[in-house]
């Protein structure tokens, strides 16, 4: 059995993404098999590689890191998976370990500290960037439940509430009090404002 651990990169952006699997494939137990540019590449990516630890940005098209992170962990959950992002948003590391991610660290780390979660991930190991994690601690839970969380991003377009109550199949009433509820819980005055702040608190 091979000792080199097989890692996918996931970053939609294809400089850092090829600075970061060169950086990578100069350590001698590491492996870059896979690269992908897009979210709902990475399930399909991870199984035809037979990786054993996925770096996925949070931010690509198709879908997001921690959603690409939720799939592979419910259909693959042997894989380590590790976020890596580029924002101080405290609610996107309680969303990446509730979608299963086994590490947490900002993207601009030093190669030996993303070299170095690889191989602590793949020995059972958590790791999470302490900064991201007191931000979290200091920021408190997401106050938005999942329903009023999906109708927020859906809204994130401009769509009308007729428009939402269409694609989510719900009544428009029901939209407008998701939307009105979240707006009040996110101490805002629209809901454009509301998908802002959620964003930046990185609750959605």
């Amino acid at each position: 059995m091979s000792s080199t651990i097989k890692v996918l990169l996931a970053e939609d952006q294809s400089m850092v993404r090829e600075a970061l699997a060169a950086l990578l494939g100069l350590e001698d137990d590491i492996e870059v098999v896979a690269q992908v540019a897009r979210g709902d590449e990475v399930l399909a990516a991870v199984r035809d590689h037979g990786v054993d630890v996925a770096l996925l940005d949070i931010e690509m098209p198709g879908c997001t890191g921690i959603e690409a992170a939720a799939r592979v962990h419910r259909e693959l959950p042997a894989v380590k998976l590790v976020v890596l992002t580029t924002f101080g948003r405290p609610g996107y590391l309680r969303s990446a370990m509730e979608a299963g991610a086994d590490a947490f660290l900002v993207k601009d780390a030093p190669a030996a500290q993303l070299a170095a979660a690889v191989r602590k991930v793949l020995a059972g190991e958590r790791v999470i960037d302490p900064t991201l994690a007191a931000a979290a601690l200091a920021e408190g839970a997401n106050p938005l439940t999942d329903r009023e969380r999906e109708v927020l991003r859906a809204a994130a377009d401009g769509s009308t509430n007729a428009e939402l109550a269409a694609a989510l199949h719900l009544s428009q009433g029901t939209v407008r009090n998701y939307l009105s509820t979240a707006i009040q819980k996110l101490a805002v005055r629209n809901r454009a404002e509301a998908v802002r702040r959620a964003r930046e608190k990185g609750w959605l």
